[in-house]
């Protein structure tokens, strides 16, 4: 499976590293493909910068420990082509996981559980306690 991780999950993984986190991670990295895009790259270090710059170092050796498909987010987003979510800045995470075909989304942010599209539109979205109970 091809599994795009959340901005909040990442953050989670970093900063609170908790059995649940590093279980999640591991499962992920070891049994399937982990995508992450460049929103949520870019996301990720711009709340460290504003909240967390002195731990900033831990979320750059994490992501360098980490083996992951990259995939650029498209700048230029047309709403109008993609499924409604209702908080418009998750918009490019949605789209980044379409464009790269991922099966499973990890994240802990409600309105992905409320797109507005067909289920055999978009991948599958689970929370990461969901995921680790799952059998996936």
């Amino acid at each position: 499976m091809r599994i795009l991780i959340d901005t909040n999950v990442l953050i989670s993984a970093v900063l609170f590293p908790t059995t649940l986190m590093t279980n999640v991670f591991e499962r992920v990295t070891t049994n399937h493909t982990l995508v992450l895009c460049s929103y949520v790259i870019n996301e990720t270090h711009a709340v460290f910068e504003r909240k967390f710059s002195s731990k900033i170092i831990f979320l750059d050796q994490f992501l360098s420990k980490l083996a992951y498909d990259f995939i650029y987010t498209p700048v230029d987003i047309h709403s109008e082509n993609y499924p409604e979510i209702r908080d418009e800045h998750d918009l490019p995470i949605l789209v980044s996981a379409l464009i790269a075909g991922v099966d499973l989304i990890i994240t802990g942010d409600k309105d992905f559980f409320n797109i507005k599209a067909s289920k055999d539109e978009l991948p599958l979205v689970l929370t990461p306690r969901d995921f680790f109970e799952s059998n996936l």
